[in-house]
């Protein structure tokens, strides 16, 4: 099945770069699952470019990107922002799963049974259907 391709602003590139670098506790975590095919054998890729935005991590073939949401998310001005990114991202047809930081620390096991199920409850994203 084809992939749909969402472009991204190219200054991003950089950013992605350096957040790759400098991961938070609770990416760090979870990227440890991710990577190499280990969910159910989806590729992920983390600090991932995408339209004016840049998501945790995000699985092309199942058009799914996780969020994990830190201290720097509970204002209600960063809420209002994460709500407008999900729902610009939505419209290109991305769908979404938001952990916040302390969960993925504290309850890793938790978050990937979360991950688990919804990967097999969700079929492949569908370009021709968005």
């Amino acid at each position: 099945m084809a992939v749909k391709i969402i472009p991204y602003n190219p200054i991003l590139k950089e950013r992605a770069r350096e957040l790759r670098k400098n991961m938070t506790p609770g990416e760090a975590t979870l990227w440890k699952h991710l990577k190499g095919k280990q969910m159910c054998g989806y590729d992920f890729d983390r600090q991932r470019p995408m339209d004016q935005f840049i998501v945790d991590f995000y699985c092309k073939k199942l058009m799914l990107a996780i969020e994990i949401d830190g201290y720097s998310h509970d204002s209600p001005e960063a809420q209002q922002r994460d709500a407008e990114r999900q729902k610009r991202l939505e419209s290109l047809g991305v769908r979404f799963l938001r952990f916040q930081e302390e969960e993925v620390c504290g309850e890793v096991e938790g978050v990937l049974s979360v991950v688990e199920d919804w990967i097999k409850t969700h079929p492949e994203a569908n370009p021709a259907n968005l």
